[in-house]
């Protein structure tokens, strides 16, 4: 019986610096049946270089203008025909050769199968898993009510069946990804942690301006999702209890 494939979708912006790094990954996977795209949104720097240097691993790629992370990576899952997609953009990289032989062994036929990310600086060193160093705790049993306090799966640990897939909505600039997690999840009957480190995630600096629009659209789609009242008394909850656990600083 023949393995279902996997399409891995990178989508990447002048990104020559770490992008070798992500292909290596990719390469090393000791999983066998793996489709290969790569999205570059018409980078100026060595990428398009880069990509046609390893015609070896990479079966589809395009360099073009688009309108954003979200519509490259819509681009991905059009050229992805995989039973399974997963995401692994450029600055990123899985953290082990057998990551996604784990995940298919764990997975059995499950719509969605999922994991823990590391999580990096941006110069490349570990800082820690996700579940540990954030608020988001992985989840044993993932639905779509999950994520009523946000992303408890990073995007990077999230492989999923191509047929309940969403596509995403460009409407959000920022915080799209969560909207495609919630209507994932939604299509999707079945889940299964893995209980695997999946991908190695780099995190980086982000204006406040950005952060702003962030939480303004993560806003707007979780009220979307889960109802504008419940979504209120849930972020009220956290407001209060981040200013109770905050230390009272001491006058100088």
């Amino acid at each position: 019986m023949s393995k279902p494939i996997i399409s891995v979708i990178t989508v990447v912006y002048n990104g020559a610096a770490t992008l070798e790094q992500t292909i290596a990954s990719v390469k090393a996977q000791t999983y066998s049946a793996i489709e290969y795209i790569v999205v570059d949104g018409g980078s100026k720097d060595n990428t398009v270089a880069i990509i046609e240097s390893h015609t070896d691993i990479v079966s589809h790629w395009i360099s073009e203008k688009d309108k954003g992370l979200y519509d490259a990576m819509n681009k991905g899952m059009a050229m992805a025909t995989g039973e399974y997609v997963f995401f692994l953009n450029a600055d990123d990289a899985f953290f082990a050769p057998d990551v996604l032989e784990k995940m298919m062994q764990a997975g059995g036929n499950a719509d969605v199968i999922y994991g823990d990310v590391m999580v990096m600086d941006g110069e490349g060193k570990d800082i820690g898993l996700r579940s540990e160093v954030t608020p988001h705790q992985l989840p044993a049993v993932l639905t779509w009510k999950s994520l009523q306090y946000g992303m408890v799966v990073s995007h990077q640990a999230f492989l999923v069946k191509r047929a309940v897939a969403a596509t995403y909505d460009l409407q959000y600039k920022i915080a799209s990804d969560i909207d495609w997690m919630i209507t994932t999840l939604k299509q999707a009957a079945t889940t299964v942690n893995a209980g695997v480190i999946v991908a190695k995630f780099r995190t980086g600096g982000t204006s406040k301006e950005r952060q702003q629009q962030a939480w303004k659209e993560r806003y707007a789609i979780l009220s979307k999702h889960y109802g504008a009242v419940a979504n209120f008394i849930r972020h009220l909850f956290i407001a209060i209890r981040y200013i109770i656990k905050k230390p009272f600083s001491k006058p100088i």
